[in-house]
Formats: structure tokens, sequence, C-alpha cells
């Protein structure tokens, strides 16, 4: 039977490797070659987020490659978001044998990952040589998916919402730390999409 000190020891090592994972997620240095011109895009961009310090963290680095284009940068954060969103599936399994609001929470993140993998298609095969009808459709379903991504992660954050036991209580902030952090990056994405759907062109 594992005693309590052993199950303590790993619940602390879980949550040292996730705090590890986020630092390395956020902290994405600058390229080299980006202009004072890239990085101010994405920096007023990025203001237009909920979570503006996240977002130019994460997408900074990619600054000479996004220039000032809205389309690459709306690419960029919702790609940036999903490899996140597998990461925190990762993550998740190894703890899903502990709760069943764990595997619940880990079959939302997939789903979540599924409409992300969506709208990357999507925003991919965008024609904007077709008509502005068109355009507007394309850009429509790569929002409709991207809110339900952070509909699926909010779903497994409210699983958690009646675990009040002790022992699952650190597992609980645990998971629903590192979900609240995915839930930053969908949604700095989706108003990426948005303010390309607003400001883009076919």
């Amino acid at each position: 039977m594992v005693s309590q000190s052993h199950t303590s020891m790993i619940l602390l090592f879980t949550i040292f490797l996730f705090i590890s994972s986020s630092v390395s997620a956020l902290h994405v240095p600058p390229q080299l070659n980006a202009t004072t011109n890239d990085l101010d895009f994405i920096k007023t961009s990025c203001n237009a987020t909920t979570y503006p310090d996240v977002c130019f963290k994460s997408l900074a680095g990619y600054a000479s490659a996004v220039k000032d284009s809205p389309a690459r940068l709306a690419r960029l954060a919702v790609g940036v978001s999903l490899s996140q969103a597998k990461s925190t599936v990762a993550f998740l399994s190894n703890l899903s044998r502990t709760a069943s609001q764990v595997r619940d929470c880990v079959s939302s993140v997939e789903d979540a990952i599924d409409s992300m993998r969506d709208s990357l298609q999507q925003l991919r095969d965008m024609k904007r040589g077709k008509s502005g009808e068109t355009f507007r459709f394309q850009l429509s379903n790569v929002q409709t998916w991207m809110s339900a991504a952070l509909t699926d992660e909010e779903d497994c954050t409210d699983g958690f919402e009646e675990v009040y036991h002790e022992e699952e209580d650190v597992i609980k902030t645990t998971v629903c730390d590192r979900v609240q952090e995915l839930k930053r990056f969908t949604s700095n994405a989706l108003a990426l999409v948005n303010t390309y759907a607003n400001n883009g062109s076919p």
C-alpha cells in the first residue's frame, strides 16, 4: 500500500514539472533578426487580447516571420495554443488514474485540440483570392472552432468545482492551474483571430 508521504512526494514532483513546463512555454526569446517594427506589431496586436503579457512572451520569438501580417499572427497564435493544448494533455494523462474528473478533463482538452486543428487547417487553406463572402465564411468557421475549444477547456475546470476532498485538492489545484494557463493561450488566439476577421480582407 502506498504511504501518504510517498503520495505527497509524487504530487510535489508533478507540481514541479508543471511549473517548469509553464515557465518554458511562456518565455520565448525574440529572434535576433526581428526588427523593432516586427516586435511592435506583436506588442500592439497583443494589447487587444485579454492576457497581453502571455501573448507577447509566447509570440515575440516569431516576430520576424510574422512581420505585420494579421493572417500570419492568427495562424501562429492558434498553432501555439494547439501546441500548449497537446502539452497539457500529455501532462494530465500522467494524472488520469487519480480521479475521474482528470480523465474527463483530458477528454475535454482533446476535443479542444480537434477544434484547434480544424482552425489551423482552415487558416492555412484560406483562399484570399476568393470573394469577400467566402473569406468571411472561412474566418467564421475558425472563430466558431476556437470558441468551442475555449468552452471545452472551461468544461474541464468546471468538472472540479465540487471537489473538496483534502487529498484530491492538490490535484484539483494542479489541474485547474494548468488548464487555466491553456485557456489564456486559447483566449488570446481567439482574440487575434477576431482581430484578423475584423480588419482582414480577402
